[in-house]
């Protein structure tokens, strides 16, 4: 089955979170109101927050800050955590400005079409899965925090899924599901996301990335302002 315009339905759509369907880094965000909620001062996420940062800056791949942000929850409940997302979630949807408008009515105008929709992120399920049930997604692709008797260890069950990552759990899914790229949509901001979005054959770039931009002539991209 095709649209109005002659392309094949979209039968899947992957959406990175983080910049691209909601404003902030829920990885930050949420890493900072564990830590209050904890009765951890400002300064332990501050320190946290440089660690991180200062590796990125010296060149440390993503995929391995990613693993080291987990370590932050090493001997914490999983069911704990949980509970903190939701809140955090919560809080966060009580402010204006946390989705990306025009993002969130991509996403529900595809999910009105009977696409099955995916969340593709680094993040985890603490702050992914009560997204997922607010607009409504299918399944949540992300990095998972290993758990041992519900106590999460600081290490990871797989790979993060990020870059290369992000798009094998893209393709897995798409094998589950017995569809292939001209029947996928991919929305991302980033440059890390250009493997996921080469997965599909309509690929949407999210803001301004100088490194997604430079594809838009390219046959498949087009461009999503982030403004309202």
């Amino acid at each position: 089955m095709s649209d109005r315009a002659g392309r094949p339905r979209i039968a899947a759509a992957f959406f990175d979170v983080d910049e691209t369907l909601i404003t902030v880094k829920s990885m930050f965000g949420f890493l900072a109101f564990h830590l209050r909620d904890r009765g951890l001062g400002q300064d332990a996420y501050d320190r946290a927050e440089k660690e991180l940062k200062d590796l990125a800056a010296q060149g440390v791949p993503r995929e391995e800050t990613n693993r080291l942000y987990y370590r932050h929850f090493a001997g914490r409940e999983a069911a704990e955590v949980a509970e903190q997302g939701r809140r955090w979630f919560a809080r966060e949807l009580a402010r204006d400005g946390f989705f990306h408008p025009r993002t969130l009515h991509h996403l529900r105008a595809h999910r009105g079409e009977g696409a099955v929709i995916s969340l593709v992120s680094g993040s985890f399920p603490a702050c992914l899965d009560p997204i997922a049930a607010h607009v409504g997604a299918h399944r949540v692709l992300c990095t998972r925090p290993r758990v041992e008797n519900g106590v999460y260890t600081g290490e990871l069950d797989g790979e993060p899924v990020i870059g290369e990552g992000k798009a094998r759990a893209v393709r897995r899914t798409q094998a589950e599901l017995g569809i292939d790229a001209d029947a996928c949509a991919a929305y991302g901001d980033h440059g890390s996301d250009l493997p996921m979005l080469l997965t599909a054959r309509r690929r949407i770039v999210v803001g301004t990335d100088p490194a997604l931009l430079g594809h838009l002539p390219g046959s498949g991209w087009s461009r999503l302002y982030q403004a309202a």
